[in-house]
């Protein structure tokens, strides 16, 4: 995902744990993320075009394979 934005800061969370037992949760984790990302590529975006560029960037693979994902997008 870095080679998508210029990234001046990334945090990311496997949250998985926290849902154990709730649907979509895997035994070992890698289920449910939060990704903070701060880029000036996001200035002048809506939260919508925000979200929907980190999507493309991830692609459809990756995403498949995740129960859920909150994105906290800033410039």
């Amino acid at each position: 995902m870095e080679s998508g934005f210029e990234i001046t800061d990334l945090e990311v969370i496997d949250e998985s744990e926290s849902h154990r037992g709730h649907a979509g949760y895997q035994e070992g984790g890698e289920s449910h993320f939060r990704v903070r990302l701060r880029s000036p590529d996001f200035d002048g975006l809506s939260r919508i075009a925000r979200h929907r560029a980190v999507h493309g960037a991830l692609g459809k693979d990756l995403l498949g394979r995740i129960h859920a994902l909150a994105l906290e997008l800033d410039t």
